[in-house]
């Protein structure tokens, strides 16, 4: 039997190409040229996917996707954009829709995207918990088979289906909203948004509208409504990374809404339920802020219901080959490009090295490696960064290491590779500090504390 799709766009001509290109290919097609025309159809049809344009007449894709979501949760949605409109469609899909496509629509991509939604669809439905010690977890993060890594696993497997409010602790690249996903894919939340938020990147002017929305009016700039992320994760749940870094004002209204479930937005009078679960991340102890006084203790104590440190990559040091092993088919997948592999030399530094940045330093690595690698051949160590096969080099071949290396000779000369790799990107840039931060990837109140670590004396 024939997939059925329903198309949502308020132009006319669009509709009728794809729709005729659709039939072509074997699938049933129904239209509407509005939003509201398009819920009422998906109302009283079952389509298989609904594929629908950005901006339309009457509402946008962010209004258009919950209220699919809230007629079917399972509802598999792709949203056509132009190039201006990335940002919100990216917005989009953490409200659940499968992907975004910009125009000009390709033919052949809006088929591809077509049958890889269908087939998860299909195949979907509320994420079970598993009872091992593993889980339902994401393609993103690598199942391990070190002690550290197991015992993640079954933190996450305990509060999942709980409504608990959840911290994670862990240094930069440990994959903390990975963590956060999978607990929320796992939870009685799966099929709601899930919604995350970078706090290390909020200027305290921003902060409030960001979380809360505005109202047209409610300052200089705010040319009309605009929903926050709280509203974005109704009934789902919120990630906020870096939490640390709100202000006392902006940590003030979040404890208010957590124990009231209710906010409003930034100039507004109207009361908007908060139905959210809320998990936080910090690369600092929350405990430890409180003391200083930079973090407020009764929010702390409503936040910490359930408390989880994720393991460094160094500290999981089992799982170092196999993490390699998987980034490297990622990539090759990523950039069409067959590598075969590592050579022995590379494994041992990968072995040996300290890895300060974690999952993600690990990740771009062995994508770098990948698209300076020939096709057909394996990672040689003329393709990794000097301070890899510095750090191998000075700590010896992993078969003439200690079983216990001394941390502190690591850790300094893992920051000696740090810092110099900091000095030449902010010398490329004359230390502009905003460019250097994008350069490495970094925010810069990371780049800041680093510099400030790096110039502390010993």
């Amino acid at each position: 039997m024939p997939h059925k799709l329903l198309i949502i766009d308020d132009d006319a001509d669009l509709c009728q190409l794809l729709t005729r290109y659709l039939l072509k290919n074997g699938y049933e097609v129904e239209t509407a040229y509005s939003g509201n025309k398009g819920i009422a159809k998906y109302k009283t049809g079952r389509f298989d996917a609904v594929i629908a344009d950005y901006r339309l007449g009457d509402m946008d894709g962010a209004q258009l996707v919950r209220e699919l979501k809230y007629l079917n949760n399972q509802a598999a949605i792709l949203i056509i954009t132009g190039y201006s409109d990335i940002r919100p469609a990216i917005e989009v899909t953490r409200l659940g829709a499968f992907d975004y496509i910009p125009k000009p629509l390709v033919p052949e991509e809006v088929l591809e995207l077509l049958k890889k939604m269908i087939t998860r669809s299909e195949g979907s439905g509320p994420a079970p918990v598993s009872q091992s010690s593993t889980g339902a977890f994401s393609e993103e993060y690598y199942i391990g088979k070190a002690k550290a890594t197991h015992a993640l696993y079954q933190q996450v497997n305990v509060v999942a289906p709980t409504n608990y409010s959840v911290i994670l602790y862990g240094e930069s690249g440990t994959g903390k909203e990975v963590i956060a996903r999978t607990i929320h894919d796992n939870s009685k939340r799966s099929g709601k948004p899930f919604v995350a938020l970078d706090c290390g990147t909020l200027s305290r002017e921003l902060a409030g509208s960001e979380l809360f929305g505005h109202v047209k009016g409610a300052f200089t700039g705010a040319l009309q409504d605009k929903e926050g992320h709280f509203e974005m994760a109704n009934s789902g749940t919120l990630f906020l990374d870096e939490i640390a870094n709100l202000s006392p004002d902006i940590q003030a209204i979040l404890l208010r809404i957590i124990q009231e479930r209710k906010f409003k937005r930034v100039g507004g009078n109207r009361e908007i339920g908060a139905d959210v679960r809320i998990i936080v991340a910090s690369n600092e102890d929350l405990k430890i802020a409180c003391q200083k006084g930079r973090f407020r203790e009764d929010l702390y104590h409503r936040l910490n219901e359930f408390a989880i440190h994720l393991p460094a990559l160094r500290d999981r040091r089992d799982d170092i080959r196999p993490l390699a092993a998987f980034f490297l088919t990622n990539a090759c997948a990523e950039s069409e490009k067959q590598v075969n592999g590592f050579s022995d030399e590379v494994l041992e530094a990968f072995q040996a090295y300290d890895w300060p940045g974690n999952l993600r330093e690990m990740r771009n690595v062995v994508r770098r490696a990948v698209l300076l690698t020939p096709a057909g051949g394996v990672v040689e160590e003329e393709v990794l960064a000097p301070e890899i096969m510095d750090f191998y080099k000075q700590a010896g071949p992993e078969t003439e290491m200690p079983a216990g290396p001394p941390r502190d000779l690591l850790k300094e000369v893992a920051g000696r590779a740090e810092y110099q790799a900091i000095m030449a990107v902010l010398q490329k840039v004359n230390f502009n500090k905003k460019k250097a931060a994008e350069l490495l990837k970094i925010d810069r109140k990371t780049l800041y504390n680093k510099l400030k670590l790096f110039q502390e004396p010993e």
